[in-house]
């Protein structure tokens, strides 16, 4: 549950960020389509160490276009109904309006290094990838 409940924060955070953007329309969207960027980001990273460690492609499916949309369908879908169906971000954000000042400092630390880490996990993927000799595995 607890896993759940740092979701809704990150969603929060983000939330929160795209408020405070010049453009404040549809804000929830964009919280919305930067978690399934995120998530995308981890599933990409866990496919290219699958790839660095086996020397196989990550999608070892005879239809990768398919794989892929099924996973984009079932990220985007997923997010949606946690978030959006139903307006039901506003209770999330009513939650986490309510904590401390300081203890959403605390949070938007831990959220914004967490997404950091998932970008720099994904650029240390890609920087693996790039080292392997490829020519002595076709």
């Amino acid at each position: 549950m607890k896993l759940l409940k740092a979701y809704h924060y990150l969603f929060y955070k983000l939330y929160k960020f795209s408020e405070a953007a010049p453009s404040r329309w549809w804000s929830e969207w964009k919280a919305s389509l930067a978690i399934d960027v995120l998530i995308f980001a981890v599933l990409l990273s866990a496919g290219g160490y699958y790839t660095v460690i086996s020397k196989k492609d990550m999608l070892p499916v005879s239809s990768p276009k398919i794989a892929i949309s099924l996973i984009v369908v079932a990220v985007v879908g997923l997010n949606y109904f946690i978030f959006n169906h139903r307006d039901k971000w506003k209770l999330f954000v009513n939650e986490f309006e309510q904590w401390s000042k300081v203890k959403n400092r605390i949070g938007g630390i831990i959220v914004w290094v967490g997404i950091l880490l998932i970008i720099a996990n994904l650029i240390f993927m890609f920087y693996l990838l790039s080292k392997i000799d490829w020519q002595q595995y076709r």
